[in-house]
């Protein structure tokens, strides 16, 4: 068994070489905007919940092979990509997860991602502390589990624990409003618990499928501010976005998805967002920095109306320059999606 103390001390080494290695990649994207910032990756679209609110997900893909899978991560790299985030679906189920982490960083990259937490146990906490893992981010919904999600903190709880023991990357617990949940309270439970282990905590507000405005109601909107409260102001909270976005305002900025954010599919399809697949549509294979400069220079219209924080955060970098002479206007996700999506706000 580790010492406790031998244990802090290696969990503050390794926090302050990632904040180094975070402000790096900020200042690198300050000075040069033919790159993007991040991408979000699909491993994996099948998970193991079915939440109510969610179309990101099926119940039958197969996991992407891990030899296309590290041929992505590798023109991400070529791209000049800061932080690659794995999403899903549920990436845990992917069977080789841990190569496409380790492959993340061999590039010097940033190595996310997004998971219900459901499969964490320490063996596993362990093999992503050797991947390399960077960055995990778990939502939870609610108190107790119900019909509209199963990401219970009554479930989890004991996951939590783990990781505080056990993880050397940061861990982000995001609770959410709005939507269908029913005890819009539990965000601030989740939130303290989150705080009282040693993460951090963020918000969500569940919108409607294409990620377009809905306001919440005066008690959701209670429960938010207060759970912004708890956590200490930090780079996502410099500007109004989500206070916008909390009471059904549009925002005023310039979306540079396809070019400082891309979302790559199961299928290594290039998307703005998880909310507006089909745009651009293009193989990531085939995506170049010629892609990269006439989607930073192309104004989104579903933008003053979004809500997808990070596509935000990431563009905020840029709000300051370079105004955008073209236009697109994404449509609505296809297919029979549901119409509520969860959407992160810090």
């Amino acid at each position: 068994m580790s010492n406790p103390s031998q244990t802090t001390l290696r969990h503050r080494w390794k926090s302050a070489i990632r904040r180094v290695r975070e402000l790096a990649s900020i200042g690198h994207a300050l000075i040069s905007t033919s790159h993007p910032y991040m991408a979000h990756i699909v491993p994996m679209r099948r998970c193991n919940l079915s939440c109510a609110y969610c179309n990101e997900f099926d119940e039958v893909s197969n996991p992407v092979p891990l030899p296309e899978m590290l041929a992505r991560i590798d023109h991400l790299a070529r791209l000049g990509t800061s932080v690659i985030t794995i999403s899903g679906g549920e990436p845990l189920l992917h069977p080789e997860l841990d190569a496409i982490i380790a492959r993340i960083r061999h590039h010097g990259r940033m190595a996310g991602m997004i998971t219900n937490g459901y499969l964490l146990m320490p063996d596993r906490i362990q093999r992503l502390n050797r991947a390399g893992l960077d960055h995990m981010q778990i939502s939870i919904d609610n108190v107790q589990p119900d019909d509209v999600s199963k990401k219970s903190l009554k479930v989890l709880d004991k996951k939590l624990q783990m990781l505080a023991e056990h993880a050397d990357f940061h861990v982000n617990i995001n609770s959410v409003v709005g939507g269908g949940i029913q005890h819009p309270e539990d965000a601030l439970t989740i939130a303290r618990r989150a705080l009282e282990l040693g993460f951090t905590s963020t918000i969500g507000i569940i919108h409607d499928g294409s990620g377009q405005l809905k306001p919440i109601n005066e008690k959701e909107y209670s429960i938010f501010d207060q759970v912004r409260n708890l956590s200490k102001r930090h780079y996502s909270r410099f500007n109004h976005f989500q206070e916008a976005i909390a009471q059904g305002k549009p925002n005023d900025w310039r979306c540079r998805a396809g070019a400082r954010y891309l979302y790559i599919c199961e299928n290594g399809l290039v998307h703005y967002c998880s909310q507006q697949r089909g745009w651009p549509g293009v193989p990531l294979a085939e995506y170049r920095r010629a892609d990269i400069i006439r989607e930073f220079k192309t104004e989104k219209t579903c933008a003053p109306n979004c809500t997808i924080s990070c596509v935000h955060q990431v563009s905020y970098i840029d709000h300051w320059r370079a105004p955008q002479t073209s236009k697109t206007s994404p449509g609505l996700p296809s297919g029979n999606a549901p119409d509520l999506v969860n959407i992160q706000l810090s």
